[in-house]
């Protein structure tokens, strides 16, 4: 496994601010692709350590204009993390473009932006995850860290099925 990183961006108000992770997974594109599109799959690896993503509570309607939403539980207190966002562009197993809504408040219009690029390396695959939008320097870097967390729990998890 492979991974590099960038960050880009100028100041707070810089909506071309964001990060991009590039990772190298034992996996083939397709199952990737199900990783990311199938809540089965996202169960397993989205989250830190210690959190739990109930299947039950992930909906995935993977189409140009369709939703997605997962509760996430984390911590000793099991503190409740929601997520929501659309689909931008869904172009299987290839490609996938959706957004982070704000969790607490879905009417704001300061989304992020999340492009997943999969490219077939035969019987692994490079993933280029990059992420832009509205969100401060601190909390740019402080996303990449918990991507990039996430994206190990990803490569433990293809390396199981």
């Amino acid at each position: 496994m492979t991974e590099t990183s960038s960050t880009q961006g100028a100041d707070a108000g810089d909506a071309s601010r964001g990060f991009t992770i590039t990772r190298i997974l034992d996996a083939p594109r397709e199952l990737v692709f199900k990783a990311w599109t199938e809540p089965e799959h996202f169960t397993h690896w989205f989250g830190l350590p210690g959190s739990t993503l109930p299947v039950a509570t992930i909906s995935m309607d993977v189409r140009p204009g369709g939703t997605w939403s997962a509760l996430m539980f984390d911590g000793p207190e099991r503190t409740e993390l929601p997520f929501a966002g659309k689909y931008l562009e869904v172009v299987e197993p290839e490609r996938l473009v959706l957004t982070l809504a704000h969790p607490g408040d879905p009417t704001n219009p300061n989304v992020e932006v999340m492009t997943v690029v999969l490219t077939d390396l035969g019987d692994k695959t490079e993933m280029v995850f990059q992420q832009s939008g509205h969100l401060s320097e601190e909390e740019y870097a402080q996303v990449k860290e918990g991507n990039t967390i996430f994206f190990g729990r990803l490569a433990d998890y293809l390396a199981q099925v």
